[in-house]
């Protein structure tokens, strides 16, 4: 895990005590909301629906104990008991006072962690894998180049202030669980037939009010190359993203108005003409970066043993944990644990100071001191042993974590909606929390299998509802909230986005419809190892759409 050093600690210092200022100028009305709103979105204060909300960067969503312990402390210090886990591995509080922001951020500093750049119109927290550096099937792990990128791109001189805000995300593993494509830049670790690892490279992808699945613009670039590529990408949008027109000033419009050749010839130009050693990654800087990020000294192990297979035979309840919430290692005998953030008719995403606390515990005792957040909106340990997997899963369970539905139906990301955003136009929670308890996690949601629900409750796609197997978009009609389905989305290798089913449905029915769509897929499957997605790529949308719209849905026009 990367460690602060002289640098970093007085970066963060510096900007503390310039933030504490400010915020003191806004307390005393020496400045007004309009003038402090720029100083605040650049340390990560939003202003929302009730109350300020603090958005805590999680880089790369790895996280040590002593800090998860602090982000504890934080929430039952300052806010009302939790924090939110959100899609872009950040954390957010929901209920600071503003008087009381400059304390937090001082906690924060204490253990290596900050807000900046989690908002405003600049190159955000960037993102990674959260399996990074234990999956089995990673080419190399991504967290050390996710790393190098974030020293760059903090306060970067030339890209403070870009047309709007710019996302990065890192995978490592040729399945992708960083939604790389739906990304500014998206980079994915490949080998060439010579063996040397580099990347290739996405631009352009995005969610909100226009999707985009982003465009592969380099097959392979040299890891020594990173920088001077991700500087070249990014000068050309600054240089030329629209900045008339917010809704319009994504690098993604760029791509789809210069169009994907042009856009490739931009970027290759700038790239040669300002390609110098001062941004060529020195091999000594890479592997000094991650030694950081060294795996931890793994003991030798078999599979599980004969203890583990007789629980698992005898307590229904953890065989299923297992099964569903185990993926495998790199190293035999262990696991990568998910600990689901969506107990069933619970809030996706949140989780207690208690519960924060327990996971830092389990963390330190059996999963060498780490942490992942995912993008998905949950936990992970992500070096199990496989045998200590019973002692792990009894404390879970005894404070509500033991949830075994990752991936499954109720394994849903939902953004925070109508209950806390001042850009929403429709509830989010309450709809994840009713499909949650109508599928819940047993024996029918297991018979479903792999299926992601994605919620929004805006155009801004907060929730990924775009890339959802099933998407819900809440929207605003006539005073009424109306609730839009799409169907066959995906954030993975193969992205796509969903296709619209038809006219939206209400609060009261959007959960029969998405019933309604689960049961046309149980019925038109191949066979019970037809995953959802798999099926409706087969079939595509009409059997869907003819059943939703022959029932009497009351779907609104």
């Amino acid at each position: 895990m990367y460690r602060y050093d002289e640098f970093d600690a007085a970066f963060v210092a510096d900007r503390l005590n310039q933030f504490s200022d400010q915020v003191a100028r806004r307390l005393s009305g020496e400045l007004t909301e309009e003038q402090f709103r720029i100083h605040r979105l650049m340390n990560g204060v939003y202003l929302q629906l009730h109350a300020y909300m603090l958005r805590i960067a999680i880089p790369y969503g790895t996280l040590s104990s002593r800090q998860l312990r602090k982000l504890a402390y934080i929430a039952r210090r300052f806010d009302k008991g939790f924090g939110h886990f959100t899609t872009r591995q950040n954390i957010q509080f929901n209920w600071p006072a503003l008087k009381d922001v400059p304390e937090i951020l001082s906690e924060l500093a204490s253990v290596e962690m900050h807000a900046i750049q989690t908002s405003g119109n600049c190159i955000r927290n960037v993102t990674a894998d959260h399996f990074a550096g234990a999956s089995a099937d990673e080419i190399e792990d991504p967290r050390p180049y996710a790393e190098i990128l974030r020293q760059w791109s903090s306060i970067h001189p030339e890209f403070t202030y870009l047309p709007r805000k710019f996302k990065l995300a890192l995978s490592g593993s040729p399945h992708d669980r960083a939604a790389i494509q739906v990304h500014d830049i998206g980079y994915q670790l490949v080998k060439n037939d010579k063996g040397e690892t580099g990347f290739a490279v996405y631009v352009g992808g995005g969610l909100g009010r226009t999707p985009m699945v982003g465009h592969k613009i380099r097959d392979f670039l040299r890891v020594e190359d990173l920088l001077a590529y991700t500087q070249a990408i990014v000068r050309v949008y600054n240089l030329e993203g629209r900045r008339d027109n917010k809704y319009k000033a994504r690098i993604k419009i760029l791509v789809h108005e210069k169009g994907v050749e042009a856009m490739r010839e931009a970027v290759e130009a700038e790239f040669a003409a300002e390609k110098s050693e001062l941004l060529a990654l020195p091999a000594g800087e890479v592997e000094r970066i991650q030694a950081y990020f060294a795996p931890p000294a793994l003991q030798e192990r078999a599979e599980a043993s004969l203890a583990v297979e007789a629980r698992r035979a005898r307590d229904p309840a953890f065989a299923a944990f297992v099964d569903t919430n185990v993926a495998k290692h790199k190293r035999a005998g262990y696991g990568v644990l998910t600990m689901s953030l969506k107990p069933i008719g619970g809030i996706p995403g949140d989780a207690t100071a208690e519960q924060m606390e327990l996971v830092a515990d389990i963390a330190e005792t059996f999963s060498h001191d780490e942490i992942r957040v995912s993008h998905e909106q949950n936990l992970v340990l992500p070096h199990v042993a496989l045998d200590d997997l019973p002692a792990i899963y009894d404390a879970l369970k005894a404070d509500g974590l033991a949830t075994a539905n990752a991936g499954l139906v109720s394994d849903i990301i939902s953004c925070p909606g109508m209950d806390y955003c001042s850009l929403a136009t429709a509830r989010s929670i309450p709809v994840a929390q009713r499909i949650s308890e109508r599928f819940g996690e047993g024996a029918r949601a297991k018979d479903i299998g792999a299926l992601k629900i994605k919620i929004s409750g805006c155009i801004n796609a907060c929730g990924h509802h775009h890339v959802g197997h099933i998407g819900v978009l809440g929207l605003e009609r006539k005073g009424v909230e109306t609730y839009q389905l799409t169907l066959g989305g995906s954030g993975d290798e193969a992205c796509t986005l969903g296709d619209i089913t038809g006219p939206g449905f209400s609060y009261d029915d959007v959960v029969d419809a998405i019933e309604t769509v689960v049961d046309t897929y149980m019925g038109l499957r191949a066979d019970a190892q037809e995953d959802f997605l798999t099926a409706y790529r087969r079939v595509g949308m009409a059997p869907f759409k003819k059943a939703l719209y022959e029932r009497d849905s009351g779907a609104d026009i």
